[in-house]
């Protein structure tokens, strides 16, 4: 059996319903003890090597991303491979979903470092500031839909509750927990050490939920060191209505 991420509350109903988804960068400091919230918060970073100004934001996902329900994801991108260093993380779709933020954020242009909490509001730019949107953001979720993984570690069930207007999408997010430093040879950051943390190497959307239970296959791990979030989240406004995670075995 594998282990899971943070602690889920699922209601026996929930199975029964499904039978019938800069130079070295310091670590970073931690932010002060929260208690548990009851559904997790999802902070996003969409961050780049070859971007100066990433690497400070790379160290405040760090500061928040171990506090109690929140899942802190690092999607890399490739617009700025042209000042000289391809991003040795970054694939088109992480792109992709940081320009799906645009119309509900009401942004003109993507840009690097930005963080995403919740798919509701961008996050302000340091770390007191993002605990405590982080924690009203927490305060929002009402009812959502619950979230169970399988022992089997193969799926995924998502539980009944109020769709929003448009429906949602469950999304698999796969990354892989903890930190990774790696040395920037050209561009901006050339000569430093660039740190990340809990860094996305995919992203698939499972299927559409419609306030029914369902039941997902959850892709396959290239790694036993991978872990995937399961995102459930509105297709109009992007805002994320609950998520999970299965950790790495």
């Amino acid at each position: 059996m594998r282990t899971w991420g943070w602690t889920l509350l699922i209601a026996v109903g929930l199975t029964a319903s499904l039978a019938a988804a800069t130079s070295a960068q310091p670590s970073a400091t931690r932010v002060r003890h929260r208690a548990t919230p009851a559904e997790p918060v999802v902070v996003e970073l969409f961050t780049a090597q070859g971007c100066a100004g990433c690497p400070e934001a790379n160290a405040r996902i760090e500061a928040v991303a171990g506090e109690p329900g929140v899942i802190a994801l690092t999607y890399a991108v490739d617009y700025w491979d042209y000042l000289g260093w391809a991003d040795t993380f970054a694939r088109p779709e992480f792109a992709q979903r940081q320009r799906a933020y645009r119309r509900p954020l009401r942004i003109r242009n993507v840009s690097t470092p930005q963080v995403v909490i919740d798919g509701r509001r961008q996050a302000p730019a340091n770390v007191e500031a993002l605990q405590a949107a982080i924690d009203e953001e927490a305060a929002r979720r009402v009812f959502p839909p619950e979230v169970e993984f399988r022992e089997t570690g193969d799926r995924v069930g998502v539980g009944s509750g109020r769709a929003p207007t448009g429906g949602a999408e469950v999304i698999a997010v796969v990354y892989t927990p903890g930190p990774q430093t790696v040395e920037i040879g050209g561009g901006d950051n050339r000569g430093q050490k660039v740190r990340h943390m809990n860094v996305v190497r995919s992203v698939r959307v499972l299927g559409p939920w419609t306030g029914r239970p369902v039941l997902y296959a959850l892709p396959e791990l290239s790694s036993p060191d991978q872990a995937v979030a399961v995102l459930v989240q509105a297709r109009d406004d992007r805002r994320i209505l609950t998520a999970a995670v299965l950790e790495a075995r």
